[in-house]
């Protein structure tokens, strides 16, 4: 007379672990040990903001010299994590450039960066969303983004052909590290003379600006 509650009971337990390990292999997929590393890095500074500027001297980006910026990890899970880039603007609402937000989230094959960008009313801009995904490996502290098939559809249509070959770059250290710097940058590779790259310090956190238009 036991057997059958017993069996059920036991049943109940198998089903129960199935739905356990299914529920487990829903995560994150596990990426190569550089991109590990690096999202580990990158994930390290989540709730925090940095002050940096612009590093290159292209004279394309006029506009960007001797503006403050900020980029602030704004909201960060186990598969996304969104920088806010932040630009000192006396025309925009405010004072600042609240347009920009770099997200970078993990995917089955790699990792992969989106540029989100907004007007100040919330609504995205025509040029948004676009981005790439890594190719190889990179490193522990560099990982690349070569311009994806959906931007370039994109990009034409806009015409934006100039940014056909983009290929973005991100640079993280580790909260904590002596010298922690952060990185982003663009390049183009029918064109050796682009080069847009800001810097900032992540050795000392500043206080979290509002929230990136639309966010």
């Amino acid at each position: 007379m036991t057997t059958r509650p017993l069996a059920r009971r036991a049943l109940a337990a198998s089903c129960v672990t199935l739905l356990l390990g299914a529920c487990a292999s829903t995560g994150p997929a596990r990426l190569p040990a550089s991109q590990e590393a690096f999202w580990d890095a990158l994930s390290s500074h989540c709730g925090n903001a940095y002050a940096g500027a612009l590093a290159s001297s292209d004279e394309r980006d006029a506009d960007f010299v001797g503006r403050d910026m900020v980029a602030h990890w704004a909201e960060c899970s186990d598969s996304r994590v969104a920088v806010a880039f932040h630009i000192e603007d006396d025309e925009a609402p405010g004072g600042w450039d609240r347009s920009r937000t770099w997200v970078v989230t993990r995917t089955s094959d790699g990792l992969r960066l989106k540029h989100d960008h907004r007007h100040a009313d919330g609504y995205e801009d025509a040029v948004t969303q676009y981005g790439g995904d890594t190719l190889s490996t990179g490193t522990a502290r560099v990982q690349d983004f070569p311009v994806d098939a959906e931007s370039v559809v994109m990009f034409v249509e806009e015409g934006l052909d100039q940014s056909l070959t983009n290929v973005w770059r991100v640079e993280v250290d580790d909260e904590g590290e002596p010298g922690a710097r952060f990185a982003y940058q663009l390049t183009r590779r029918n064109d050796p003379t682009r080069l847009f790259r800001v810097e900032f310090d992540l050795t000392r956190d500043i206080a979290a600006p509002p929230p990136a238009w639309g966010w």
